[in-house]
C-alpha cells in the first residue's frame, strides 16, 4: 500500500505520463476510441480501488496541495490561445450557433435530472455541474469544477462514464453527418459564403506562425508566468467573501486566473509557442490525481447515467434543429459548434477538418471559446440543479 505523498504523487503522475507516451507513440485506433485521458483515470480509480493507494494523511495532503496549486495554472494556459477579438470575426451565425449549442446543453441537464431526479445517488448535481462544464468546454472545466465543488470521486466517475460512453457516439454522429451537409444546408436554406473569408485569414495566419520552435526561454516563462498569477489569484480569492456553496475561495481565483488569461491572450504572451502543450501536461496530471481518489463499488447505478446523457444530447439535438431553421444555420456551424461544446479541442477542429483542411483553425478558437465558457457554464448548471 502506498502511504507516502511524494511516492503518491509519483506513481499516478508516472501513471499519466506513460498513457500520454503510449497515447503519443501508438498508431491503433483504440485511442480514437478511448481516450488517454479515460485511461488514465480508469488506471487511477483501479489503484485506489484495489488498495495500492492507501487514505493517509500524506496521501490527502498531496492531493489536496498539488491539485490546488495545478488547477489554476491549467486554465491560465489554456486561456493564453483564446483571443476574443478572432471569435467576433467568425460572424453572428457561428456565435448564435455556438450559443445555441451551450444554452441546450444546460436545458438538456435540467430537464433530464428533472425526470430522473428520484433514481440518482446523493449529490449529483454536482457531478452534473462538472459534466455540463466538459460538455460546453472540454474536459479541463470538468477537472476545474470537480475541483470548487468538491464533488465525490465516486459520483464523479459517473459523470466520466457520460463523458466517454455519450460522447463518442455523439462524436460519431457529427462525422457520419459530413456527407450530409448540402442536404441539411439546402433544408435549412443556409449561406456558407461568411466562412470563406474568415478561413482564408486563419489559414494565412496559421502559416506565419507553423515554423515557431519552443525553447527552454519560452517554457520558463510560461510555468513562471502561471505560478506567479495563480499564486496572487489565490491569495485575492481567499480574501473574497463566499455565497453558499458554489461561490468560494476557488471560485473566485479561478475568475480572476480567467480575467487575467482573456486580457494576456491579447497581448504578445499569446504568441509565446508551448502554452498548450504545458495546459496539457497539467491536466493530464490533473486527471490522474483525481483518477487516484475514486472507487467504483456503486458502477452498478452507471446504466441510469449512461441513459441521461443520450436524454441530454437528444434535447440538445432537437434544439440545434429548430436553430436551424430559425436562423438558417449551416450543418458546419452547428457541428463545430456542438463539439466545440461537448468535445473541445479533442473534437472540434477535427471535424471542421473533415469539411474542408483550411476550416481547422475554426474548430480550434471555437473550442477556445469553449474552453473559456464551459466553467461558468457548468457552475451556472450546478447551480440551477441544487435548486430543484
Amino acid at each position: 500500500m502506498i502511504q507516502e505523498g511524494f511516492l503518491y504523487l509519483g506513481v499516478v503522475i508516472g501513471l499519466a505520463g506513460l498513457v500520454a507516451w503510449l497515447e503519443s507513440g501508438s498508431k491503433s485506433k483504440f485511442f480514437k476510441v478511448v481516450p488517454g485521458i479515460v485511461l488514465i483515470y480508469f488506471g487511477g480509480a483501479i489503484l485506489k480501488t484495489t488498495g495500492i493507494i492507501g487514505s493517509t494523511e500524506a496521501v490527502d495532503a498531496a492531493y489536496g496541495n498539488v491539485r490546488d496549486v495545478l488547477l489554476p495554472m491549467l486554465i491560465l494556459l489554456m486561456l493564453l490561445n483564446c483571443d476574443l477579438r478572432k471569435l467576433v470575426k467568425l460572424g453572428p451565425k457561428m456565435l448564435i450557433g455556438y450559443f445555441t449549442a451551450s444554452i441546450s446543453i444546460i436545458l438538456g441537464f435540467v430537464l433530464t435530472y428533472l425526470l430522473f431526479q428520484g433514481l440518482y445517488a446523493s449529490e449529483t448535481w454536482k457531478a452534473f455541474g462538472a459534466l455540463a462544464g466538459s460538455w460546453t468546454g472540454g474536459s479541463a472545466n470538468m477537472v476545474i469544477i470537480q475541483g470548487i465543488l468538491e464533488v465525490p470521486e465516486n459520483i464523479f466517475g459517473y459523470a466520466l462514464i457520460m463523458d466517454t460512453v455519450n460522447y463518442s457516439t455523439w462524436v460519431m454522429i457529427m462525422f457520419w453527418l459530413v456527407p450530409f451537409a448540402a442536404v441539411f444546408n439546402k433544408w435549412a436554406k443556409s449561406d456558407t459564403s461568411h466562412l470563406d473569408e474568415v478561413s482564408a485569414e486563419l489559414k494565412e495566419e496559421h502559416e506565419e506562425n507553423k515554423d515557431k520552435s519552443t525553447k527552454f526561454v519560452h517554457l520558463m516563462g510560461l510555468i513562471s508566468l502561471a505560478i506567479f498569477v495563480s499564486a496572487v489569484a489565490a491569495k485575492i480569492g481567499s480574501l473574497l467573501p463566499s455565497f453558499g456553496t458554489v461561490v468560494n475561495a476557488t471560485t473566485w481565483t479561478i475568475l480572476i486566473v480567467s480575467i487575467a488569461g482573456v486580457v494576456l491572450a491579447m497581448t504578445k504572451v499569446s504568441k509565446v509557442p508551448g502554452s498548450m502543450d504545458v495546459a496539457n501536461v497539467l491536466l493530464y496530471i490533473v486527471i490522474a490525481l483525481i483518477a487516484s481518489r475514486a472507487d467504483f463499488s456503486q458502477l452498478f447505478q452507471a446504466p441510469i447515467y449512461i441513459v441521461s446523457g443520450f436524454v441530454i444530447l437528444a434535447v440538445h439535438a432537437i434544439i440545434l434543429m429548430i436553430a436551424a431553421r430559425l436562423f438558417k444555420l449551416d450543418l458546419f456551424t452547428l457541428g463545430v459548434s456542438s463539439l466545440a461544446n461537448i468535445g473541445g479541442m479533442a473534437s472540434a477542429p477535427l471535424l471542421a477538418g473533415a469539411y474542408h483542411r483550411s476550416l481547422i483553425p475554426i474548430g480550434v478558437l471555437m473550442a477556445l471559446a469553449g474552453s473559456f465558457m464551459g466553467t461558468y457554464y457548468g457552475l451556472l448548471t450546478a447551480k440551477i440543479l441544487s435548486l430543484l
